[in-house]
């Protein structure tokens, strides 16, 4: 049976703040959330993804898998998305930090980022953005580290067939229950009852198969009521990140089993990646 994982992703994993899993399988229609693992190390993690004994899997990571092409080709780098990579995990964060400020520095206001043609359907911050969220250390922190676990990337890059790596969003699917509702902060003042109560609404929709991409493709999520509760009551919104995740990555596989070879992605331009769904 394949297993499916959903990662809610972190550049510096901590106790505090650890890379999450949410590992399970679809059942006649039902994604079943089987566990939740915690990873507080960047080798920790690698060494999950290399670990044969959990083969096949398919996972939708939370993190982006490329940077846009206009950034790449005014700096000069590798137009290969597998050579760029390398590159890019040649560089320290400080030299990512100083490339990208300088290139924005010449842009006018308004328009300081580039973007990739996936960031507007799906709602995502640019891939270049290295504050809140960085997720450019993201991209440096987690993508080699796949890359070097031997995973395969469908429109990107071949490799393992047994280790289908795929971008996911967790906002986009949230959003499409909540809207701009918040449901997660990682501030404690921020914890809200509010907040609390978007996280319940959120997964009694999940339950349901509310959600467009859920409706659409006859998906549910099926969870215990300790698990249900631990996925309200984690403030933070990691632990239901990674069940979001988690859910897109078995709309792709259902897809794929229905004989869908690009995994319901859409033509895109094989520099910047795609996020699912979006």
């Amino acid at each position: 049976m394949t297993t499916l994982l959903g990662c809610d992703f972190s550049s510096a994993p901590s106790r505090r703040k650890a890379i999450v899993h949410a590992v399970g399988h679809v059942d006649r229609g039902r994604v079943v959330l089987q566990r939740q693992d915690r990873f507080e190390s960047l080798d920790d993690w690698a060494a999950w993804l290399a670990d044969d004994a959990h083969l096949p899997w398919v996972g939708g990571f939370d993190l982006p898998f490329g940077l846009p092409r206009e950034l790449v080709e005014h700096l000069g780098w590798p137009t290969s998305w597998v050579d760029c990579i390398r590159h890019y995990a040649s560089l320290s964060r400080q030299d990512i930090r100083d490339a990208f400020a300088a290139f924005c520095h010449q842009r006018p206001i308004g328009g300081k980022f580039a973007h990739r043609a996936t960031d507007g359907p799906a709602g995502s911050s640019p891939s270049m953005k290295w504050v809140n969220p960085p997720v450019a250390f993201m991209l440096h922190a987690g993508v080699p580290r796949l890359l070097g676990a031997g995973a395969e990337f469908p429109g990107l890059a071949t490799g393992d067939p047994r280790r289908i790596a795929l971008e996911a969003y967790p906002g986009l699917l949230a959003r499409s229950v909540l809207g701009a509702t918040s449901y997660k902060s990682d501030e404690v003042r921020r914890q809200t009852a509010d907040r609390l109560i978007a996280r319940r609404t959120l997964i009694h929709a999940l339950e349901n198969g509310d959600p467009p991409l859920m409706r659409d493709a006859g998906l549910r999520l099926r969870l215990t009521h300790s698990q249900r509760d631990a996925l309200a009551d984690d403030a933070s919104g990691d632990s239901l990140d990674a069940v979001l995740c988690l859910i897109q990555a078995a709309w792709a596989w259902q897809l794929h089993e229905r004989g869908d070879e690009h995994w319901g992605l859409p033509a895109f331009d094989p520099l910047e990646g795609w996020i699912l769904g979006a």
